[in-house]
């Protein structure tokens, strides 16, 4: 199986019927169907992100999920100075310094998890990425928690959220269970504390869901590929731009725009193609000529939009493509997460198939600082 059709599984499993619409239309810069414009081009995905004012707080979007989840306040949602000072703030958190503070959190899980594969044995990289995510969640926001348990409950609160906002008959059930399914996050990222929980539910929910999605993925590419010989940052970005682990933006507009020649109304319902921006779907990756930063970057966003993880996305990335390379791992099973948030694994088991000494990554020469 190649890379690309394995990876496409995860789409046609979870969302087909979007899935088809998205590839049918992705010829055209930008294209309404209804009160919906549909974005795929690259200058028309960075116009709609830096020049279209855009409502945070929208059913459907981002913020409003936000809103949802963790009522108001949360990251997504702010407007103006606010906005712009709680970014700073989180991205202060998130740059060099802080993500070199986090990661011994992941490096001591895969120092201790991954050594199995020298004999030839197996490991499922969801239940670790999932693992790693509720650790390394946990420590940013200097919880006392079980991570498993913080990750278990982000997964299900994106999920259930998600859910919510499909069309159909289950629509109201799954409104409930969403509420519940944040009542018991909020539990466990902001006891007692409501203030933060605004801002801690949705950097578990995004660290949770993201890391989960685009790990398994990134690695299932590198072993259909063989990519092993190139593994390292360069590899990490182009996984990362390849697999765009959030592929699409919904977003709504404040006001009258144009849109890859698509006139705007205030209202219309945004859907930007993240990964059609970022040349996902046409170029795979080749970390010796990558792809310009400028493009790579897409699929995180643009401007003020631009997501304040993507250094720590890219970092625990490189640190298990840097980790799992001496075993030359394969793909034994893999099963497609149906309900995820994001499209994804269920399970992703890999093999070692090279027996090799492993450097543990916290004696390992730290990585290259690239484009955040």
């Amino acid at each position: 199986m190649t890379a690309r059709s394995r990876d496409r599984r995860v789409y046609l499993s979870s969302h087909p019927v979007l899935f088809a619409l998205l590839a049918a239309t992705r010829r055209r810069p930008a294209l309404r169907l209804g009160s919906t414009v549909l974005v795929h081009d690259q200058e028309a995905f960075r116009t709609a992100l830096t020049r279209v004012p855009l409502d945070r707080t929208a059913a459907g979007t981002t913020g409003g999920a936000a809103g949802e989840l963790a009522g108001a306040g949360a990251l997504f949602d702010q407007q103006g100075a606010e906005h712009r000072d709680s970014r700073r703030a989180t991205a202060t958190l998130l740059g060099a310094a802080g993500v070199a503070k986090l990661r011994p959190t992941w490096t001591r899980l895969l120092d201790d998890r991954l050594p199995v594969l020298a004999t030839g044995g197996a490991v499922d990289l969801v239940p670790l990425a999932a693992e790693i995510a509720g650790a390394t969640a946990a420590e940013l926001l200097e919880l006392d928690v079980d991570p498993v348990e913080l990750a278990t409950a982000a997964r299900v609160a994106a999920a259930a959220a998600a859910r919510a906002h499909l069309p159909g008959v289950g629509r109201w059930r799954a409104g409930r269970s969403a509420a519940a399914a944040a009542d018991r996050l909020i539990g466990l990222v902001a006891p007692g504390r409501p203030a933060d929980a605004g801002r801690n539910v949705m950097l578990a929910v995004a660290a949770v869901n993201t890391t989960v999605a685009a790990l398994p993925r990134a690695v299932a590419w590198a072993c259909d590929d063989d990519l092993w010989e190139n593994a390292g940052r360069a590899l990490a970005d182009e996984l990362m731009r390849v697999t765009a682990p959030t592929p699409l933006l919904p977003r709504v507009a404040a006001g009258d725009a144009t849109v890859g020649g698509c006139p705007v109304r205030s209202g219309d319902r945004l859907l930007l193609i993240a990964r059609h921006a970022a040349e996902a779907h046409r170029a795979g990756p080749e970390p010796d000529h990558p792809q310009p930063a400028r493009t790579a970057q897409l699929v995180f966003g643009a401007g003020s939009h631009f997501c304040p993880g993507a250094g720590l996305a890219r970092a625990q990335l490189a640190d298990l493509l840097a980790a799992l390379a001496p075993y030359r791992p394969v793909v034994a099973r893999a099963r497609a997460d149906r309900r995820a948030a994001l499209p994804g694994w269920r399970s992703l088991t890999i093999r070692g198939t090279a027996p090799g000494a492993r450097i543990p990554l916290d004696q390992a020469a730290p990585l290259q600082q690239g484009t955040p």
